[in-house]
């Protein structure tokens, strides 16, 4: 990617990491465009490079640590994928003072609160302990900016969709990220209930 577009930080991580410079197409179309606050709902095929687009473009717009309520949430299908998100984040993020922290499905909920409100930037979980950390006020959202979604097409059927209206219910300004391998019929409520003129990106 045009490193010259993105905080120097972020560059030099990218750099040492080994990470080819060269845009992947998802990236060129979407990096600019979740600069500009933009919220985006992209449909791109498995590995086409979408998580890592929702890292580069989540530090980017963050920077550096603020304050102590979370100001990104990233929201993923289960346990394994978060993990592997949070390890992209501190590659990512390395050069930087973001704090991330990971909560999942039958961990410690009283750890994990804790954990938050000791302070972080970005929190990364799976939609059923995220749901249940907001029941006992274990999320703080007055900070939050950004609300992104990675394969939301496994998140969004069934009962687990009420978890984003709920945080969208909660938070004025909000940017929204939503990205998936394909589309989903749920898309189009979410299009209509809470994106404001988002930009839509379809490479299936």
């Amino acid at each position: 990617m045009k490193l010259k577009k993105i905080i120097p930080e972020l560059a030099q991580s990218i750099i040492e990491a080994g990470f080819d410079t060269n845009p992947r197409e998802i990236q060129s179309s979407c990096i600019s465009k979740i600069k500009s606050g933009a919220d985006l709902l992209v449909i791109s095929p498995e590995d086409s490079g979408k998580s890592t687009t929702i890292v580069i473009g989540i530090i980017q717009q963050l920077k550096k640590a603020y304050e102590e309520a979370p100001r990104a949430i990233v929201m993923v299908s289960d346990r394994d994928k978060a993990f592997e998100l949070e390890e992209q984040f501190k590659l990512m993020g390395s050069k930087t003072n973001l704090r991330i922290f990971t909560v999942f499905d039958k961990g410690d909920i009283q750890y994990q609160k804790d954990m938050i409100y000791e302070g972080l930037d970005i929190l990364i979980g799976t939609p059923i302990r995220i749901n249940e950390l907001l029941s006992i006020t274990g999320i703080p959202t007055t900070a939050l900016k950004i609300l992104a979604i990675d394969d939301a097409e496994m998140i969004f059927p069934g009962k687990y969709h009420t978890v984003v209206y709920r945080i969208a219910e909660r938070t004025k300004k909000l940017q929204f990220l939503f990205f998936a391998n394909k589309w989903h019929e749920k898309f189009e409520d979410l299009t209509e209930r809470i994106l404001k003129n988002p930009v839509i990106i379809r490479k299936d």
